[in-house]
């Protein structure tokens, strides 16, 4: 079997910065090297790494892998067999589904995709055993759906269910409606976004950090693979100027696993 590489796993207690997006830009989060550190203590899952290593999954999804860390982000986040898991717009590529989907199948659990929360979570109340959310708060924060998206997600989770989330991060200390156009959201902003709606945060993971990703690009993240934007609002990147962004990578990416309050099953 492969070995695990893991990034430490950060806890905290983080300033609290206003959800309105209006808000005065939030505090800055501790230097991250400062924190405590703990690992986790890890089994090797069989069936999540034939999930991984599927040759069914699409041939572009597995190139991302190395940038993605699929098998050890999911068992950061405590995916295990037989669990209900509800997977918050998937999208039509549907990157994380194309792992969860038949990893569910494979171990009698339930895998659930829902497109507006508000309108129905896909399971009864109290049910699910895991909320993932992939790259989506930076869109949320722009129309008022973080509220009651994140209530609609701690409604279905059982006591003790994971609320697991991925997403670009901006730099510190940023009001949130300044950069969640370009795709960043501040982690601090985020994560007390969490709390207010009973959440509480149980691990930070820098598996999928980025420190050559400076978060500041002419067309936001999609300038950054896999989405390449090269050209927009008169402007054309020059090959040097698109050699130079594909050199960076993928975005520079805060994953934190939050649990709802009371006993897990």
């Amino acid at each position: 079997m492969r070995p695990l590489v893991l990034a430490a796993l950060l806890t905290a207690a983080i300033a609290s910065p206003a959800l309105a997006q209006n808000a005065p830009a939030a505090p800055a989060l501790p230097h991250r090297q400062g924190l405590s550190m703990e690992m986790p203590t890890l089994q090797e899952d069989a069936a999540l790494q034939a999930a991984v290593a599927s040759t069914t999954r699409p041939e572009a999804d597995r190139a991302r892998d190395g940038q993605r860390h699929p098998f050890e982000t999911l068992t950061f986040w405590g995916l295990h067999p037989a669990m209900t898991v509800v997977e918050i717009e998937p999208g039509r590529a549907g990157w994380w589904r194309n792992i969860l989907e038949p990893y569910a199948a494979a171990t009698g659990g339930r895998y659930v995709a829902v497109s507006r929360p508000t309108e129905g979570m896909g399971v009864p109340d109290g049910t699910a055993d895991m909320v993932v959310v992939a790259r989506a708060f930076h869109n949320w924060s722009r129309d008022g759906r973080v509220e009651p998206y994140l209530a609609a997600f701690f409604k279905a989770l059982k006591p003790g269910g994971v609320l697991a989330v991925e997403q670009h991060r901006s730099k510190e200390g940023v009001n949130v409606a300044e950069v969640a156009s370009t795709g960043y959201v501040p982690e601090s902003w985020l994560i007390h976004a969490a709390r207010a709606a009973g959440f509480e945060l149980e691990a930070r993971s820098e598996l999928n950090a980025n420190p050559k990703d400076d978060h500041d690009h002419p067309f936001g993240v999609w300038t950054l693979p896999p989405t390449r934007t090269s050209q927009g609002e008169g402007r054309t990147l020059t090959a040097e100027e698109r050699a130079a962004f594909d050199a960076i990578g993928e975005s520079d990416r805060m994953t934190l696993r939050f649990r709802k309050p009371g006993a897990a099953d």
